[in-house]
């Protein structure tokens, strides 16, 4: 027998102990008949076993995971707060939303995040706590406008292949899946590096493209919140950043995933994981409780209902006492 009380044991105890003390002592010293308190008692008893949730050992649940590496590429330029998500919103807006989908998908996967402007950054190692890349992407803000002197979007080339190859090393057993989120804008008078050198690390994922043709409008960054400095211009007019589904495609290809360009009006599409990877069998079963409360809680119901119907009988009784004085008093 297992009990798994719903606060502890001893606050349980004195908080029945209670009115216990005068139900008992209206049961011993209480007018005849005393059934009604013999039956009260029995509720109190039922209900200090059902709050104590006792159960047996046995059960199995399954649990799913996801024995996979996920490594998560943001972009983090000016562009990707260009004002052409869902209308005028900043395309940041929906790489965050894509990346709850992200964590949705592959659940008990270890994640790492990287981000790139100028340079490449390492913003979360491997790792399982999906709520601290969430977190991680929530405070992410792009380049500071002033500092910014032209990115490229391979940046992020070398660090990739770097965090692939350290988590292939380690854990060779797990697959490794890489999903790029940008708008593939070159802002660099650089040539892009290939990301071919990581696509032997790399069983899935899915390069995501964020912007419009027709573009959208940037404000300037701080680096306090993003866009609190009014619009960046160029010739005297906003600068508007339009994506390169170009340079995205040639990435997928390169990592050998897929590219998806990515609306707020269209769900987003992600591969499975690898099969030899995500399984029941292998995530294991974990032991589990056979409630037993649920029984107390029958008896409780049964023994109310005997109160209840004793109360209406009462009541019935009690009616007709009150008519009989009325009604003798009308034969007279």
């Amino acid at each position: 027998m297992i009990l798994q009380p719903v606060i502890h044991p001893v606050l349980l105890a004195l908080l029945c102990a209670v009115p216990g003390v005068f139900v008992v002592h209206a049961l011993i010293k209480g007018p005849r008949p005393r059934s009604l308190w013999a039956l009260r008692l029995g509720m109190l008893i039922v209900v200090f076993v059902m709050l104590l949730r006792p159960g047996i050992p046995g059960g199995t649940s399954q649990t799913l995971a996801t024995d996979t590496d996920v490594v998560i590429v943001v972009d983090t330029t000016a562009s990707i707060i260009a004002e052409d998500w869902n209308g005028d919103q900043p395309r940041l807006n929906g790489v965050r939303a894509d990346v709850q989908s992200i964590v949705d998908e592959y659940p008990g996967a270890r994640f790492s995040l990287i981000s790139f402007d100028a340079t490449a950054q390492l913003r979360l190692p491997l790792t399982t706590d999906a709520t601290a890349l969430m977190s991680s992407i929530d405070v992410m803000l792009p380049e500071i406008t002033d500092q910014s002197r032209g990115s490229s979007i391979s940046v992020a080339n070398r660090m990739l292949a770097d965090t692939l190859s350290a988590a292939a090393k380690s854990s060779p057993d797990r697959s490794r899946m890489v999903f790029y989120l940008g708008d593939g804008e070159q802002t660099s008078d650089t040539r892009p590096e290939s990301f071919a050198s990581s696509a032997k690390y790399v069983d899935g994922g899915a390069v995501l493209g964020y912007g419009t043709a027709e573009g959208g409008p940037m404000k300037k960054t701080t680096g306090r919140t993003s866009g609190d400095g009014g619009y960046i211009q160029y010739q005297g007019k906003d600068a508007t950043s339009v994506i390169d589904q170009g340079n995205l495609q040639q990435i997928a290809e390169q990592l050998g995933v897929t590219y998806q360009h990515r609306t707020a009006s269209a769900e987003i599409t992600l591969p499975a994981a690898p099969t030899t990877t995500t399984d029941y069998t292998a995530s294991g079963e974990v032991g589990n409780v056979i409630e037993l409360y649920w029984i107390a809680a029958l008896v409780l119901i049964v023994l109310v209902s005997v109160e209840v119907a004793r109360a209406a009988m009462q009541i019935v009784r009690l009616r007709g006492l009150a008519e009989k004085p009325a009604q003798n008093g009308g034969d007279r």
